[in-house]
């Protein structure tokens, strides 16, 4: 039998939930701003990583009760001076924060914009150490860092007794990073590069570098470019007869390389940031496989997407862990500071008021003849 007092905390729990639901329901959607290449060179990183992002985001919004966060994304062409002005245009509409940036040069352009107006700055596609060196509070890094990359790669090499190792690199902010990283790591074991050669960034025109790398007869090239640029230089390194191994940054693109490539990718290795989104074994790659799946055509999956999909998760959590009340930026901040050490299907993330840096995960992995990619 229910009493009278019983029934009325049921009943008012009742109505306190459904004004709750229909509160979350009624009020605006959270926006994050996302300014990103969706077209020029390196676009392929700004579609899939956003194709993650709102994949996971579309089944978010579809739960009851939960206010709906959406991401209004604006082309940058992975040039900074678009990128420094559409971060402009989306503070000045009031975005509830920054999400999804593409690239070093772009972010970095981007940074003291979001840091001068405290406009949380999320999961940037870069592994920068100028991004992350001074802490702001207001920036968080899902992703490790080049110098985490670039040292695994090292470490790679040196075992296999590959020592005369030579840099391809990016003539910009990006570039000059990853280089830091590789010889930050070459430097501890009283290595120098063998060569050092540049491309210009959203350029395709290795001719020179790959004169210059070829002839130093190097044991293996590490690119630290986007996409086109190194599937270009491997091209015409191996036509101008260079038979050593080319080892990439995550942020080249894997899939895209893949692509661009054809057969010629057999045995390019590429370091990864995220678990393998072919691999079954992980949690979060038979969630995402899943929701891939279930959103049919237009989704797909690969490293980019599958990073994608993670950060809109975790910001999520943040939200999720956020003080009670009204959304804040402050309030986002708060929750995602308070995520120490949570498993996201595999992948752990820790933050906390004095690290915003979520993850040191590092993988190698390669390209196959099949255009396929194996870790």
């Amino acid at each position: 039998m229910i009493n009278r007092r019983h029934f009325s905390l049921a009943t008012g729990a009742a109505a306190l939930g459904g004004f709750q639901l229909a509160r979350a329901q009624s009020e605006a959607p959270l926006v994050l701003g996302q300014s990103a290449p969706f077209t020029g060179p390196a676009a392929q990183l700004g579609i899939q990583f956003h194709q993650g992002a709102k994949l996971f985001l579309d089944q978010y919004n579809a739960q009851s009760g939960r206010r709906h966060v959406v991401i209004k994304n604006l082309d940058d062409g992975y040039e900074p001076d678009r990128c420094a002005a559409n971060t402009q245009k989306l503070i000045e509409e009031d975005v509830f924060a920054l999400f999804g940036y593409i690239g070093t040069p772009t972010s970095m352009a981007a940074l003291p914009l979001a840091v001068k107006d405290k406009v949380p700055f999320i999961a940037p596609f870069t592994g920068a150490m100028s991004l992350r060196e001074p802490f702001q509070r207001n920036v968080f890094h899902l992703r490790a860092s080049y110098n985490d990359e670039t040292a695994l790669i090292v470490k790679q090499l040196t075992h296999l007794h590959l020592k005369k190792i030579a840099v391809f690199y990016q003539n910009d902010a990006y570039g000059k990073a990853g280089l830091d990283g590789v010889t930050l790591a070459m430097s501890q074991q009283d290595l120098k590069p063998v060569a050092l050669a540049t491309v210009e960034r959203n350029s395709v025109d290795v001719a020179s570098a790959v004169k210059s790398i070829v002839a130093a007869r190097p044991d293996a090239v590490v690119q630290v470019g986007a996409y086109k640029a190194c599937a270009a230089f491997i091209r015409e390194a191996r036509k101008a007869g260079y038979g050593g191994t080319f080892f990439n940054v995550s942020f080249v693109g894997t899939q895209a390389l893949a692509d661009e490539l054809g057969k010629g990718g057999a045995g390019v290795m590429v370091t990864q940031v995220v678990p393998s989104p072919y691999n079954p074994a992980n949690a979060i790659t038979r969630e995402f496989s899943e929701a891939v799946k279930k959103a049919g055509a237009g989704a797909s999956a690969n490293f980019s997407s599958m990073e994608g999909y993670i950060a809109a998760k975790v910001l999520t959590e943040g939200l999720r862990r956020a003080p009670p009340g009204k959304a804040s930026r402050d309030g986002l901040i708060t929750g995602l500071e308070s995520i120490d050490r949570q498993q996201f299907g595999g992948f752990e993330v820790s933050f906390s008021a004095k690290n915003h840096v979520g993850s040191k995960f590092v993988e190698l992995s390669m390209i196959t003849a099949d255009g396929k990619v194996r870790t």
